[in-house]
């Protein structure tokens, strides 16, 4: 592959995602009036990835609302501003729960706890993976399905052309997207959503947002 140019450098530095979004409306039209609304596409990658994992075990199946709340509980038990390892394992299940936990999601927190504090999970290498390897690794801990690990790859990692089916907004946003009449199973979202690579990713990011700042 050629080096890219300096003109393209330079725009990469101001939108990393001008690619994935000059695809995206070039193969669909009806993408344009979802991304004007919309903007930039704001995916950056995010530093705290122990932070990331915890706060997608505290979200499974509740309001982002109430995820956010027993996320800054949780961060106030431990005395900071980041979730530690070491920090969550001194709380204790106990500990744990007090902020509003699930018995089964405090077990979920402390089983990541102890596979980075004993080095089992090396978050900072896994940048290195492909992300079936990336999967692998994070949904051998306990607590860690699927939908968890393709959250850390989109958010942490940045990475292009994941697509997490076991998300109802991306359900909803496929089947308000090809204005179907049902929520579209598993199967046929990876179906609909083959035109969309190599950045399912972006594409998802913007479903998103469509279901968050509908049209006016």
């Amino acid at each position: 592959m050629p080096p890219a140019s300096p003109n393209r450098k330079a725009r990469d530095r101001v939108d990393p995602w001008a690619d994935a979004v000059a695809h995206l409306r070039e193969i669909d039209p009806r993408w344009c009036p979802l991304i004007d609304r919309a903007g930039p596409c704001l995916l950056r990658p995010k530093p705290d990835r122990f932070g990331i994992l915890v706060r997608a075990i505290v979200g499974q199946q509740i309001s982002s609302k109430a995820a956010a709340s027993i996320n800054l509980r949780l961060l106030h038990g431990q005395g900071a501003k980041r979730h530690r390892a070491e920090s969550l394992l001194a709380l204790g299940a106990e500990g744990i729960r007090a902020a509003g936990l699930s018995g089964v999601k405090a077990s979920y927190v402390l089983h990541l706890s102890e596979a980075v504090a004993s080095g089992q999970l090396k978050l900072a290498r896994l940048g290195r993976l492909d992300d079936a390897e990336i999967k692998a690794q994070l949904t051998a801990i306990r607590g860690i399905g699927p939908w968890t690990a393709e959250m850390f790859l989109i958010f942490a990692l940045n990475r292009p052309d994941v697509l997490s089916v076991g998300d109802l907004g991306v359900r909803v946003g496929i089947r308000d997207y090809y204005g179907l009449e049902t929520l579209p199973d598993p199967r046929s979202c990876v179906e609909l959503a083959e035109p969309w690579r190599p950045y399912r990713s972006v594409a998802m990011w913007y479903l998103w947002r469509t279901i968050d700042t509908p049209a006016s």
